[in-house]
């Protein structure tokens, strides 16, 4: 699923190509997409609206409209695994996997294509309702090592399953996370009341770090399905420390990098680099989905090498890594 740098680059690329842009006839080629609001409603709350503003929230991309001047409501756009919002040509064909297209004055259309249909493009009056209880923005300034320390105090929770937690943190997702945590030296089965200070200081840099990099380099593309609205792959994946790179050595130390299961999401580490918390516990946690599985390995060296956990055999997916 594209994350906080991913619908970043998104909302950056199509800012110029939509602002002040006026929006026309609506044409849905999968009613889900809208979220529940019928098509014709859909259609007559933005027809005719100006595109105010894009931003982004979270994972969210969000198009302020209005009418006259006048604030007329929202279009809340998740990507979700496959989705792609763009401005293409009026002739451009539809394709199989367009689920949304949205006539723009003076030529050009906004599409969203999606081919597992998982994306949403929802209009609102208040994005609040979309949104949910979101957690501070991690590149925002309430996001700071002070209230990265007292946040952390104040739950017990393992520390990856709390930082991919929307409410407590938003945008970030597995790959980010992993990332962080690599270069902020903390484990991701690390107990958040127990982090210190100095070590929530490292984790909101390395945060901040990471994320900044990924923007820069327009998020990644590992898979087929991401790319950015000028129909280009990101570049972050060249960069990764941790994430999909089982079995590599660490670019900081040269240990193998492992993978376990955390929170029922794969997770990539450097077992020389975030040393295991001895309390950690490889199944268990004191709420549902928190920790669960370590994956065991297969072979007697790569066990020793990995202190007891080796990654399971390579995904295909490692394959379409480099395919651009």
């Amino acid at each position: 699923m594209p994350e906080l740098p991913e619908v970043e680059t998104v909302a950056r690329l199509l800012r110029p190509r939509l602002v002040g842009r006026r929006l026309g006839a609506a044409e849905v080629g999968w009613r889900r997409t809208l979220g529940g609001l019928a098509p014709g409603a859909f259609a007559t709350a933005i027809e005719g609206a100006r595109v105010r503003s894009v931003e982004r929230r979270a994972k969210w991309i969000l198009l302020e409209l209005s009418r006259a001047r006048a604030a007329a409501g929202f279009l809340c756009v998740h990507l979700r695994m496959t989705g792609r919002l763009e401005v293409a040509r009026d002739a451009e064909p539809a394709g199989p996997w367009e689920r949304l297209r949205i006539a723009l004055d003076g030529g050009g259309v906004l599409r969203f294509v999606d081919p597992r249909k998982f994306g949403r493009v929802r209009f609102t009056r208040r994005p609040a309702e979309v949104l949910g209880p979101l957690g501070p923005e991690p590149l925002g300034p309430e996001f700071t090592p002070a209230w990265l320390a007292a946040a952390l105090r104040a739950r017990r929770r393992l520390l990856k399953p709390l930082l991919l937690d929307q409410t407590f943190l938003a945008g970030l997702g597995n790959i980010y996370v992993d990332e962080s945590l690599h270069r902020a030296g903390l484990h991701p089965l690390a107990r958040s009341e127990r982090v210190t200070e100095a070590s929530a200081a490292r984790l909101h840099g390395a945060i901040r770090a990471v994320l900044a990099e990924a923007i820069e380099r327009e998020g990644s593309s590992f898979d087929v399905f991401y790319r950015t609205p000028e129909g280009k792959p990101g570049s972050f994946q060249d960069r990764f420390r941790v994430y999909a790179r089982t079995g590599e050595p660490c670019l900081a130390c040269g240990t193998p990098i492992v993978y376990l299961v955390v929170g029922q999401r794969g997770t990539h580490l450097c077992p020389g680099c975030q040393p295991r918390p001895r309390r950690a516990r490889a199944a268990g946690g004191n709420r549902k989905g928190d920790a669960r599985s370590v994956r065991p390995g297969r072979s007697g060296p790569a066990r020793a090498a990995a202190g007891g956990v080796v990654a399971p055999p390579v995904r295909a997916r490692r394959a379409a890594a480099t395919a651009r």
